[in-house]
């Protein structure tokens, strides 16, 4: 992979931060340029556009965050059942630690840009699509191994348990931005092991 230039990683950033911590219709082009000292004409000769900008940044966090993090903690020598417990307690962590620093929950980035744009931009809604069906992999993996050591029941496929369990994190995820506040991220890892049955 082609390392981005020093204008354009600025762009990602600063664009990625400014959508997830106010919202995509709320950012204009010259707020993003603004706050990473950048002038249009660079914007421009980097992005065709802010819903492009947004694409790679989008990205740009899955790769250098994310995909990091879920191959460490989903690791086949991790328990299947500890590999999801740290998954609900990651999730859980980044959103106080946003709240930390900005006083509020900002939820997830590609499901709050997914439900502001999902009707809007398709080129957005597919590479948010793509991204989410990515988690639900590392999570059936973890699923399927906890079938195969009999630490579940399965009522369904690993692969359906693992959307059912992502779906509930999603929405716990976004009621806390909704009312600003973490308690709904407290019984995080209590809810998903309810849908997962565990034995």
């Amino acid at each position: 992979m082609r390392k981005p230039s020093d204008t354009r990683l600025k762009l990602l950033q600063t664009a990625l931060d400014l959508f997830w911590e106010k919202s995509y219709g709320s950012v204009s082009v010259d707020d993003i340029c603004a706050c990473c000292g950048v002038n249009k004409g660079s914007f421009y000769y980097a992005f065709k556009s802010k819903s492009e900008l947004s694409i790679a940044a989008l990205e740009h966090y899955w790769a250098h965050s994310c995909r990091p993090s879920f191959d460490a903690i989903f690791s086949d020598q991790v328990p299947p059942l500890e590999r999801l417990q740290t998954y609900c307690q990651t999730i859980a962590n980044s959103q106080l630690a946003k709240y930390q620093k900005t006083g509020k929950i900002c939820g997830c980035p590609f499901s709050s840009l997914g439900c502001e744009l999902s009707t809007q931009d398709d080129p957005v809604r597919e590479k948010i699509q793509e991204i989410a069906a990515r988690t639900i992999k590392y999570i059936a993996g973890a699923v399927r191994d906890a079938i195969e050591e009999n630490l579940i029941k399965p009522r369904v496929s690993a692969g359906e348990i693992a959307k059912q369990v992502y779906c509930y994190v999603v929405g716990c995820v976004m009621q806390s931005r909704i009312e600003n506040n973490s308690d709904s991220l407290i019984n995080l890892k209590a809810g998903v092991f309810r849908i997962l049955d565990t034995a």
